[in-house]
């Protein structure tokens, strides 16, 4: 079912996108939803205030094993989004995740089929992924 939503995702991309359907187009526009997306987790950030970085060093004790490590990663992240700023972010991510596969019709490249690689990928390498 997840790959008819996929596939489905993909072939609506491919019968709206119009104006910018050149690749250099498409990976400008990528670029640009990656940065919008960026600008607006900042903005909650700096312009909101509904959640705060704490970009300290995490704490490591000497000697900890790999298995360990997940104990001690933050994500430096305080708070929660506010309705406005999660509905912003999606957004932002939205039009992301729509050159994205502007970009894989462009390539003749499956998204699900993409997304299924990796998913296979870390599922084997599981931690030795180092994501």
């Amino acid at each position: 079912m997840k790959d008819v939503i996929y596939d489905e995702f993909q072939d609506k991309v491919d019968e709206v996108l119009i104006r910018h359907a050149s690749l250099l187009d498409i990976l400008s526009k990528i670029n640009d939803a990656e940065s919008k997306s960026n600008r607006a987790v900042i903005k909650s950030i700096t312009n909101c205030g509904c959640i705060t970085l704490d970009a300290s060093k995490s704490p490591l004790p000497e000697g900890t094993d790999y298995e360990s490590l997940k104990e001690y990663r933050a994500d430096h992240i305080k708070g929660a989004l506010c309705p406005t700023c999660r509905e912003k972010i999606e957004e932002e991510l939205g039009n992301l995740e729509f050159y994205i596969a502007a970009l894989c019709n462009a390539l003749d490249i499956s998204l699900y089929d993409v997304m299924l690689k990796e998913y296979k990928k870390i599922n084997t390498l599981g931690k030795f992924s180092l994501y």
